[in-house]
């Protein structure tokens, strides 16, 4: 019976000073997450969730919208040019993937669609803060058919780069905050077919 307290003891003391270690670690982590934007908790929070919800990093960073039944993908390919237009964002490139796999196996592929946009002005702005944000750019958007045969419009979460970190400079978290309404504006209304 002694050993068996006497190994709890030694479980307990270990327990003890494995959390006296991590406590400055702890208190360095506390102290410069306290320096991050105050939404940047609730962000990773979600994120986090939404990991255990779906086993998928990739599915945690994207904003996803199925397309209203009825419509077709020439419909939604419209509707996302023109309200990308309306709201004065830039299409500086399209990638029809699809067509591509079918032109480069001459199979039938599932319809796959990416759309590039981009703020100019909005663009150098994020690189005068940090040329990271160069992986975000420009900002894209897919049209894809899933493999049951209906829509969905995919859009990287902008989230973690406005909020995730330290906060912006005010200018330029109006302007990320700014094509982020745009960006979800396409999505949304891209889904439904509202022109």
């Amino acid at each position: 019976m002694g050993s068996i307290r006497n190994l709890f003891a030694l479980i307990g003391v270990l327990v003890v000073l494995t959390g006296l270690a991590a406590t400055p670690y702890l208190m360095e982590v506390k102290n410069r997450f306290a320096e991050f934007d105050e939404n940047a908790a609730s962000v990773y929070i979600d994120m986090f969730n939404k990991i255990l919800d779906t086993g998928s990093a990739v599915d945690a960073t994207v904003w996803r919208t199925q397309v209203s039944e009825g419509l077709s993908a020439e419909d939604v390919d419209e509707t996302i040019k023109f309200v990308a237009n309306e709201r004065n964002i830039k299409n500086v490139g399209e990638l029809p993937l699809s067509k591509q796999v079918e032109a480069m196996t001459g199979k039938p592929a599932r319809f796959v669609k990416i759309y590039m946009f981009c703020n100019a002005l909005t663009a150098a702005q994020m690189l005068d803060y940090s040329d990271a944000f160069a992986a975000y750019l420009p900002c894209r958007l897919s049209l894809i058919e899933d493999k049951e045969g209906k829509l969905w419009i995919y859009t990287l979460n902008m989230d973690p780069m406005i909020y995730g970190g330290k906060p912006l400079p005010p200018a330029l978290k109006v302007e990320a905050l700014k094509v982020k309404e745009i960006m979800l504006d396409v999505l949304e209304r891209g889904a439904k077919g509202e022109f």
